[in-house]
């Protein structure tokens, strides 16, 4: 007597997964694990723009009360500051000495774009008065990898249309601008 052809409850039911089954799973959890990658990367890119931003905007305040504070030397132009050109080298630490308005304010414009140029990538800074408005510009460069490729023009300056393609990743410059009265 066969039991499984009389009773079907009885038949052995398949148990487990097929190979097939395991080998579609394992696709669709590495596609999401490679979202999740790409997500992350993406995440920690943002986080570190607006890190850069909120460092500039820290930046600019600091001036503006440094200018507030040696008003005198800021009304006089003392604080002006231009793209490209970096201030002078102060003739007094004034941290360790005394120091006249003028003095202050050229080791302040100093000691200020020091720390631009060491906290914003290729930091630069322009500091403008008019009637009493100080315009403090700030601007830095953020550096973007693979998903912005330069077009291919096969002008050969490295711009991959030969498999030469040893230029960095392009760069996009980031500016912030702050008007306040002194």
């Amino acid at each position: 007597m066969n039991y499984s052809s009389e009773f079907p409850c009885l038949r052995p039911q398949p148990k487990g997964f097929s190979l097939l089954e395991v080998l579609v799973s394992v696709a669709v959890l590495s596609i999401g694990l490679l979202g999740l990658a790409g997500l992350q990367t993406t995440g920690i890119r943002h986080n570190h723009s607006a890190y850069l931003r909120s460092q500039a905007t820290l930046l600019a305040y600091d001036i503006t009360d440094r200018m507030r504070a040696n008003r005198t030397a800021a009304l006089n132009g003392g604080y002006t500051l231009d793209l490209g050109t970096p201030p002078v080298t102060p003739a007094k630490n004034c941290n360790a000495a005394t120091c006249e308005p003028g003095e202050l304010a050229a080791y302040d414009l100093y000691s200020w774009f020091q720390n631009v140029t060491a906290v914003l990538p290729s930091g630069d800074s322009k500091i403008e008065l008019n009637s009493g408005v100080v315009t403090v510009t700030l601007q830095w460069d953020e550096k973007w990898t693979q998903r912005h490729k330069p077009k291919k023009n096969d002008g050969d300056d490295d711009d991959g249309d030969d498999g030469n393609n040893n230029s960095p990743p392009p760069s996009f410059t980031k500016r912030i601008v702050m008007s306040t009265e002194l």
